[in-house]
């Protein structure tokens, strides 16, 4: 039989479907995939039981229902100055990876080149060369995952058409400055290129820190599209409820790439995200200092462990490097690591070299901290009796 697509074909399962099959199989403690594990909030739930009964269950508008589009408008214009018209520059999609892949769609003709980040999401590549597009990687480093200036700037070419940026950043849990914002927004412009800007940890922003979209600065409007998560913001990532922003020109093309992969989202989900745009500044800074908490509860018991706890201003995730828990050194991968953490300490984690393309770091693992406080603490618990009856 002739060959079907050889990218899809090659391409291996996700890692977290991996990890979390893992962890079922040896019932342990999943903090490898990143989605809570309580419900959102009441009212939010509330809405969307409510609007599921109200008869308007048939197609909904392609774009999304008018209640979402303006909440999405409004939510722009509130938190970050951002001016969105409800009918023409706001798109609902089902769920951020498919805004993501939308707004690719939208921008890249084979051979163009896109410029992207690692750590990075593992279906941005995939996608990428789907589209026929060409990668340009540019790679950030643990321990403080910097910028790379000069890496990033040579990236930039005549044949440049878009970057990928992920702020706050999965996993590394980076919030890009406004300093480095500017640095990658004086490259757009001089490469005349777009930024699809994933930004669906926007109001997971820890210790303080600022998420400032790349499109609020200076001549950035035009030239991005910015993808959000309901998942993420109301702690309901099953939903698959993601929005893009963008101007006029852009939002048109990455509708007609959104009528060609799922057309429309649940309305009664819809009408429900809407509801919860709405909610109080208190909800929003609530989720942030209930997260806050959790990561430090997660973080401060790792390091009494013995892992080297990376910072983390933003996301679900702490990334920890296990290589001081084997002074001798460990005799495998990232991968082995956290297959081994599943199976002997009944404790999931995601291995950080899932993350890269090619050489990747080996020593790091992704924890994800937006569980119930009692979860870690038993996640805790398991792996310091693991670590104690190990031989070195």
């Amino acid at each position: 039989m002739k060959p079907q697509n050889t990218l899809l074909a090659n391409t291996g399962t996700t890692i977290f479907t991996v990890m979390s099959a893992l962890a079922t199989e040896h019932g342990a403690i999943n903090l490898g995939q990143g989605f809570p594990d309580t419900d959102g909030p009441e009212d939010v739930l509330q809405a969307a039981a409510d609007a599921l009964m109200d008869g308007r269950n048939q197609y909904p508008p392609m774009t999304g229902v008018p209640e979402l589009r303006h909440a999405v408008a409004a939510a722009n214009k509130r938190f970050y100055g951002l001016e969105y018209d409800p009918n023409g520059e706001i798109v609902v999609t089902s769920g951020a990876t498919e805004a993501v892949t939308a707004c690719l769609m939208s921008l890249l003709n084979p051979g163009d080149e896109v410029v992207l980040i690692e750590p990075l999401y593992d279906t941005y590549l995939p996608v990428v060369k789907l589209l026929g597009a060409t990668p340009k990687l540019v790679r950030l480093s643990p321990p403080h995952w910097e910028l790379p200036r000069e890496e990033l700037a040579a990236a930039f070419g005549p044949n440049t058409k878009a970057l990928l940026i992920n702020s706050p950043m999965n996993p590394t849990g980076k919030v890009f400055t406004r300093e480095e914002l500017q640095f990658v927004a004086d490259l757009l412009i001089q490469h005349d290129a777009y930024a699809v800007c994933d930004e669906v940890y926007e109001h997971l922003v820890l210790d303080g820190w600022q998420h400032i979209p790349l499109a609020t600065l200076p001549g950035m409007r035009e030239r991005c599209l910015r993808v959000g998560s309901a998942g993420k913001t109301f702690s309901l990532t099953g939903w698959k409820v993601g929005y893009i922003s963008a101007a006029r020109q852009l939002a048109t093309v990455a509708t007609k790439a959104h009528q060609n992969l799922t057309f429309t989202t649940a309305p009664n989900l819809q009408r429900a995200v809407a509801v919860g745009l709405a909610k109080d500044d208190s909800y929003f800074e609530g989720l942030s200092r209930s997260l806050q908490d959790k990561r430090d509860r997660l973080g401060d018991g790792l390091r009494r462990l013995g892992f080297g706890v990376l910072d983390t201003h933003g996301s679900y995730f702490i990334t920890a490097d296990f290589a001081p828990l084997f002074p001798r050194g460990f005799n495998g991968t990232d991968a082995d690591f956290c297959r081994m953490l599943t199976i002997e300490a009944k404790v999931t984690a995601v291995p950080v070299s899932a993350f890269y393309d090619s050489d990747p770091p080996r020593t790091y693992a992704r924890f994800a901290f937006c569980k119930r406080e009692a979860l870690l603490d038993a996640a805790l618990e398991r792996l310091a009796g693991w670590i104690a009856g190990r031989t070195v």
